[in-house]
C-alpha cells in the first residue's frame, strides 16, 4: 500500500522531468516548488516502507504504530498552513486510513502488535482491550487443541508403522513423588490462559529495540500457550516486498538455458539462494 503512494511520487516526478526534457529548459521555480513540495511530504514515507519491507526480523507489529506516527506527527497537516506539501499530506493519510480500516486487517494488525511486547496495548483503546484479550485466548485454546491433536496422529501413525508382536513389559516401580503429582491439579485450560495473559500484560514492556521472537522464547516457560500464538502473527511480513524478491530470485534461477529444471529443484535453489550468505 505504501509502495503505490511511493511508485505516484516517482511518476510524478518522471512526468516533470519528462516535461522540461521535451522543452530544453532548466526547471522554472513552479517545478522546483512542486518538486520539493513532494519530497517533503513523501520522504518520510520511503523510510518507513523501506523498514516495513524488511524480512530478517518482526515488522508486522509495527504497522500501527507507524500509521499511529504518521497520523498524529510526521505527516499531519498543520492547520496554519496552506499549499501543495500539506495536501499531498492530506491525501496520502486519507489513502492511508482507507486502506487499513478493513476490519479483518485491523484485527490482524491489532494482533500482532498486542501480541508484540514492546507495544502490548500502546496503541489499542481501552474499550477494545477486552475484546482483544478474548480473541487472543480463544485463538490460543484453539491453537493449543490442534497442536495437541496433530501431535496425538503423529504418535498414532508412528506406532502402527512400527508395531510389532506384544512385548511382556516388566511394571515400573512408584516412586513416592509419583503419589504427589497425581493429588495435584493443574489449573483448567482456560483459567492457565487468562493467568497468563494477566502475567503477559503485567510485564514491562520490551525495549523498543529489542528482538520480540527472542522476548517470547526467553519467556516460553513462563506463558507456554501464548508463546505460540505469538510466533503464528509475528512471523507474518509487513509487506508484499519478501514474496516479490523470492520470485525475483526464481526469476534468476529459472532462465531460458535452465527452463527444464524440476520443480522440487528450483524450490531447493531458490531455499539455498535465501537461505545461504554466499
Amino acid at each position: 500500500m505504501m509502495e503505490r503512494v511511493l511508485e505516484q511520487e516517482k511518476a510524478i516526478t518522471q512526468v516533470l522531468a519528462a516535461d522540461q526534457k521535451s522543452r530544453h529548459l532548466l526547471p522554472t521555480w513552479q517545478d522546483i516548488d512542486v518538486l520539493e513540495a513532494i519530497t517533503k511530504a513523501l520522504k518520510p514515507l520511503q523510510d518507513f516502507t523501506d523498514a516495513l519491507s524488511g524480512e530478517e526480523y518482526v515488522s508486522v507489529s509495527y504497522v500501527k504504530p507507524v500509521l499511529h506516527l504518521l497520523n498524529s506527527n510526521i505527516l499531519k497537516p498543520e492547520e496554519d498552513k496552506a499549499g501543495l506539501c500539506e495536501d499531498i499530506k492530506k491525501r496520502v493519510l486519507d489513502y492511508l486510513n482507507e486502506k487499513y480500516k478493513d476490519p479483518a486487517t485491523d484485527e490482524l494488525l491489532t494482533m500482532a502488535t498486542f501480541l508484540d511486547p514492546r507495544f502490548k496495548t500502546t496503541y489499542m483503546s481501552p474499550e477494545k482491550l477486552e475484546e482483544v484479550r478474548s480473541r487472543v485466548a480463544t485463538e490460543t485454546k484453539a491453537l493449543e487443541e490442534k497442536t495437541a491433536t496433530d501431535a496425538s496422529s503423529t504418535e498414532d501413525q508412528s506406532e502402527r508403522e512400527t508395531s510389532t508382536a506384544p512385548v511382556q513389559l516388566k511394571k515400573p516401580k512408584h516412586s513416592l513423588g509419583s503419589f504427589f503429582k497425581k493429588c495435584s491439579s493443574a489449573p483448567p485450560k482456560q483459567q492457565g490462559i487468562d493467568m497468563e495473559l494477566d502475567g503477559y500484560l503485567l510485564m514491562a514492556t520490551a525495549d523498543s529495540d529489542s528482538d520480540p521472537l527472542e522476548w517470547w522464547r526467553l519467556q516460553c516457560s513462563h506463558f507456554p500457550r501464548i508463546s505460540r500464538l505469538a510466533k503464528k502473527y509475528l512471523c507474518i511480513p509487513a509487506t508484499s516486498s519478501p514474496s516479490e524478491r523470492a520470485f525475483s530470485t526464481g526469476g534468476n534461477i529459472v532462465t531460458s538455458s535452465r527452463a527444464s529444471l524440476k520443480p522440487e529443484n528450483v524450490d531447493r535453489l531458490v531455499f539455498l539462494a535465501k537461505n545461504l550468505n554466499v
